[in-house]
């Protein structure tokens, strides 16, 4: 019995700016790009913060609606470069504050070799 064995099938690559058809507030957008996962994620997170934004502001205006949620992801953006550069900040301290110490350190296990070379 000849049995062939087929390699398994990579996913397709992407290909440069597909296009996707994306529904937020409603509304179908038809974009490109690479990434259609990516994009569709993205679209979901706009129709979301669009929707929270006109249950609680109770406006129907979609102009306003799109407006105000653009400002929401703004300020969420905003927050998040803040406490990046924040934390970017820590860890920068934290860096130096553990080569001084290394150094000490370093400097003592010398003063210690030093004294048993002439001990």
């Amino acid at each position: 019995m000849d049995q062939t064995l087929e390699a398994p099938q990579a996913p397709p690559e992407p290909t440069e700016n597909q296009s996707i058809a994306v529904d937020i507030y409603d509304q179908i957008y038809h974009l490109r790009g690479t990434d259609t996962a990516y994009i569709e994620r993205l679209a979901a997170m706009v129709d979301a913060k669009m929707r929270a934004v006109s249950a609680h502001g109770g406006t129907v205006d979609s102009l306003r609606v799109a407006v105000l949620a653009a400002l929401n992801i703004a300020d969420e953006l905003c927050t998040a470069r803040q406490r990046q550069d924040s934390l970017a900040g820590t860890l920068q301290h934290s860096q130096q504050s553990l080569r001084n110490r290394a150094g000490t350190i370093a400097h003592m296990l010398d003063e210690v070799l030093e004294d048993r070379k002439v001990g």
